[in-house]
């Protein structure tokens, strides 16, 4: 290991850049640009007078800062089903907290407790689990390449037809980045360039895989349920300021 790997950047390093990102991320889309808001800007981007010193806040933080996040977030979850003890338990934790985060994740971004229309990113990280399970048992179970690589595609269609369907965050587009980054593992320089190029329907994501490349392999701060506890709760916050503006 070279001493730039060794020096680089930690897990819970790179969990906080992620969060950070996606806290200004949703700063942005609740209290800049929010219907619900009657003092957030109303954005119609073919006016002129839509291009204001409000839009201009709104597009530095969900750009530059916000997209940063998800990406981050899906190697993360890669690395953490590689490292798991327990898949099960691995999966279960992330839909504990998907149905937790739903009701703080509607009230923040539609206003009220209950909205089928859009599920929240916990959802989208929770098929993103069971799809490397399902990628990995392939492997274990099937005899013949060609067997596995069937299976494998079929699993991936139908992981992703079940996020379309639900309408979690981002849905399939949210899917592929993992089955990417999954695949691609043992090779960090063809990840980062794959997992730059499948996130680049977000125009600034790839700028993701620059601390994501730094990654040095280490765990650090053991910080686990932090970093899981914060959406739900940061997501009531901004609630809550939403109405007390």
């Amino acid at each position: 290991m070279t001493e730039s790997v060794k020096k680089g950047i930690d897990g819970s390093t790179l969990k906080l850049i992620a969060v950070f990102s996606m806290l200004v991320d949703h700063t942005a889309a609740v209290l800049v640009w929010n219907p619900l808001n009657p003092q957030a800007v109303t954005i119609v981007p073919d006016m002129v007078a839509g291009w204001n010193a409000s839009w201009l806040i709104y597009l530095f933080m969900r750009y530059p800062i916000g997209r940063l996040a998800f990406p981050i977030y899906c190697f993360l979850l890669v690395e953490g089903f590689v490292h798991t003890r327990s898949i099960k338990k691995y999966a279960l934790r992330m839909l504990l907290f998907a149905l937790i985060s739903e009701i703080p994740f509607d009230l923040a971004f539609y206003g009220k407790a209950w909205e089928i229309s859009g599920q929240n990113v916990f959802f989208t990280l929770f098929l993103g689990i069971a799809l490397m399970a399902g990628l990995q048992l392939a492997e274990k179970k099937c005899i013949h390449l060609w067997q596995v690589k069937v299976c494998q595609i079929l699993w991936t269609v139908v992981i992703c037809f079940a996020a379309n369907l639900i309408a979690c965050d981002y849905g399939a587009k949210g899917i592929l980045p993992v089955l990417v980054l999954y695949l691609l593992r043992q090779d960090k320089k063809t990840q980062a360039v794959a997992g730059s190029v499948v996130f680049s329907w977000e125009i600034t994501a790839p700028l993701a895989f620059i601390p994501i490349y730094r990654y040095n392999g280490k765990r650090g701060m053991n910080l686990k349920y932090f970093f899981y506890a914060f959406y739900p709760v940061h997501l009531l916050i901004l609630y809550g300021i939403l109405h007390l503006l």
